[in-house]
């Protein structure tokens, strides 16, 4: 039986997608992963986001708080992005459910993807029993 589907930041893969337009390619990890059905996606822009796009942070906070209404997301233009970031995250969770994904590979450091401090898409998706992994 094949192994399921495994999310990963799409920068991981080499695809353009980061907030500066650039990606953070990483060979080792996808020869690790060499023969898994791999899933790329970017939560910020599958919230609307384009890339580029100013940085955005969290603002102190973790992901669970921003996703319970508790603290906002806001980038570096002072704009409140938080509906984008959890928009992103719910179609990230969408995307999971419907292939099956019980493990995801993101980018640390991302207020999105990162798990130190925990982003929202991370958060989301942990939420639901998918196995996080934090990557550089």
């Amino acid at each position: 039986m094949a192994e399921a589907p495994v999310l990963i930041s799409a920068c991981l893969l080499g695809i353009n997608t980061r907030y500066d337009g650039g990606n953070r390619e990483n060979k080792e990890l996808l020869e690790r992963l060499k023969g898994r059905m791999l899933i790329p996606v970017c939560p910020e822009q599958l919230g609307g986001m384009p890339t580029p796009r100013p940085p955005s942070s969290l603002q102190g906070c973790s992901g669970e708080q921003v996703l319970s209404g508790r603290a906002p997301v806001v980038n570096a233009a002072g704009r409140d992005v938080t509906l984008e970031f959890i928009r992103g995250a719910h179609e990230t969770l969408a995307i999971a459910m419907k292939l099956g994904v019980k493990e995801a590979y993101f980018k640390s450091g991302s207020p999105s993807c990162g798990l130190e401090p925990l982003g929202v898409a991370a958060a989301l998706l942990r939420r639901y029993g998918i196995e996080m992994h934090a990557v550089e």
